[in-house]
């Protein structure tokens, strides 16, 4: 035998040094594979080659197809769901633990076969990119795969950019691309951050024409060109295209004097046309905005516009109702927000003696019969985690423009971290116990209350008190809750100001929020405030 020759074969063990350089070696030069894989469908195939026991070591899908009692099919294995890229990155980790993400679409389409694979750091590696590269280009569609593949973090971050940086969003070439229910989302937002509704509806008759095909020809072009108001009446004046108009049309009866009733739409737009439409605050447009914009749009029914245009100058009427479904709100979205600190929050001079809930039976009788239920959800600004060891006391601050009952707060659950979901025994659910009250200004508690619930991973928890407590209008409370169960936790840095269903919530906003530091506050561990508001009848009673 030459042992030059022999010596020549295994020089490349000697030159790699470590596991994964090795790995790599084997992998790229497809040295004794044992299984293919044909990956990609019939416009962008490729046959990658791999190791068994390698691929079962790293998966428990390949385990279980290579080793358990899933049938293999004939080789090469066909995966025509996954590209080709994207299976060869994943491989790349396998058999190095390098994890090689450089572009947005990237990032999506190795999550998609870390999925599939059930390759948990992967999946977090893809999430953290997707966060760090988000901006108003791409955080529809990074909304949208989230939602795909159930990652409500995620999700959360990239409704923040939609909210902060709508106009943005909606201005970007690629709004037109994004999913109808995306785009009804939006729709749902109590805040965005737009100049007036104009930038909605502008945007949802761009995002219906980018859908449909050109509308055929049409032989009554009848428009509304102008609406005005003359001594008290209200006055549609329809442009008519009279050249468009022909003799046998007016032999045949067509009506030259109303416009076409609506829009012309595919019978599978129609029903989203009219569920945006319905989400659309007009009553905040002024009648100029409304005369020069959705009035002249064949998106809206001619009767609709008449009925808006009615309340949208006369805010009093009482005749001419809304169009069944459609936002009745005058508040509009676009509320100033500015993230300010503890020290910019007005002072107050509190009186020496607050009145507590429980000493005023007479209102809580008044308020619980005549309510309903609100959720002042805190808007995002930034999110970290924050790692919990014992025991962590978190207090939020604030005050709010009218007396409210407080029923209780929301808190994040425990997020499911890679290290969790590798452990034995592991479940979807773990038991939180936690703590929450209320103070007043001098520090006196108003209410108490002890929570042990069974909880998901990556929810939300409600918290009730006992009984509601009575909040003053401009006075400063401060709600707290204890975290007693070691976990990782998502920890919100959040605008100060929030309008809710009509109520002006201000919030103490601690720079120091997502520090370690002891006197940290951590005011980012409460997302909501559950609250409820008297009806217009019941709320005489304060007056």
């Amino acid at each position: 035998m030459d042992h030059n020759a022999a010596a020549t074969t295994t020089d490349w063990q000697n030159s790699c040094l470590e596991i994964k350089i090795r790995g790599k070696y084997i992998l790229e030069n497809e040295k004794w594979t044992d299984c293919k894989f044909l990956v990609g469908n019939e416009h962008n195939q490729k046959i990658i080659s791999g190791h068994k026991l390698i691929m079962g070591m790293a998966s428990p899908v390949f385990e279980r197809m290579f080793y358990g009692n899933i049938p293999v099919a004939n080789e090469p294995i066909p995966i025509p769901d996954v590209q080709p890229d994207a299976f060869s990155d994943m491989m790349q980790y396998i058999y190095t633990d390098n994890i090689n993400i450089t572009s947005f679409d990237k990032a999506c389409e190795l999550c998609y076969v870390a999925k599939k694979y059930i390759l948990p750091h992967v999946v977090e590696r893809c999430t953290s990119y997707l966060w760090s590269d988000l901006s108003p280009k791409n955080a529809c569609r990074a909304f949208e795969f989230a939602k795909l593949f159930d990652e409500p973090r995620l999700m959360e971050k990239c409704i923040e950019i939609i909210c902060t940086k709508t106009i943005e969003v909606l201005d970007d070439p690629s709004f037109m691309e994004i999913e109808i229910g995306t785009f009804l989302m939006i729709l749902d937002q109590e805040h965005l951050r737009i100049d007036s509704e104009m930038n909605l509806f502008r945007a949802l008759s761009k995002y219906c024409e980018s859908k449909q095909p050109t509308p055929p020809p049409s032989d009554n072009k009848a428009q509304i060109e102008n609406i005005v108001v003359e001594d008290d009446s209200l006055i549609i004046e329809p442009h008519l295209d009279v050249e468009s108009i022909s003799g046998e049309d007016v032999e045949e009866g067509v009506d030259v004097e109303a416009g076409p009733s609506r829009a012309c739409v595919s019978p599978s737009n129609d029903s989203f046309i009219q569920k945006a439409l319905k989400k659309i605050r007009f009553l905040t447009l002024t009648p100029k905005q409304f005369a020069e914009g959705p009035a002249r749009s064949q998106l809206l029914h001619q009767a609709d516009t008449l009925a808006i245009f009615i309340n949208v100058c006369s805010p009093a009427t009482t005749d001419q109702p809304m169009p069944e479904g459609f936002s009745t709100t005058r508040t509009p979205r676009n509320l100033n927000r500015t993230a300010l600190s503890p020290s910019h929050m007005p002072r107050q001079n509190f009186p020496q003696n607050i009145q507590n809930y429980e000493h005023m039976p007479e209102i809580e009788e008044e308020y619980t019969n005549d309510t309903r239920r609100c959720y002042c959800v805190r808007t995002i600004r930034q999110q970290n985690d924050f790692r919990n060891t014992a025991v962590t006391d978190c207090a939020l601050t604030f005050q709010v423009d009218t007396d409210i009952l407080i029923t209780g707060v929301q808190v994040p659950t425990q997020i499911m971290s890679g290290e969790l979901m590798t452990q034995n025994g592991f479940s979807h659910r773990y038991s939180e116990i936690l703590y929450a009250h209320i103070l007043d200004a001098q520090g006196s508690r108003l209410t108490y209350t002890h929570c042990t619930s069974k909880v998901r991973f990556d929810s939300l928890l409600e918290i009730s008190f006992d009984r509601p407590v009575f909040i003053h209008a401009h006075k400063v409370y401060k709600v707290g809750v204890v975290f007693n169960k070691p976990g990782i936790y998502p920890m919100y840095q959040c605008y100060q100001d929030v309008m809710c269903d009509g109520v002006y919530f201000q919030f103490a906003v601690h720079s120091n929020n997502c520090t370690n530091g002891s006197a940290a506050l951590r005011d980012g561990l409460i997302r909501s405030i559950v609250f409820l508001r008297p009806h217009a009848g019941s709320r005489q009673t304060f007056s």
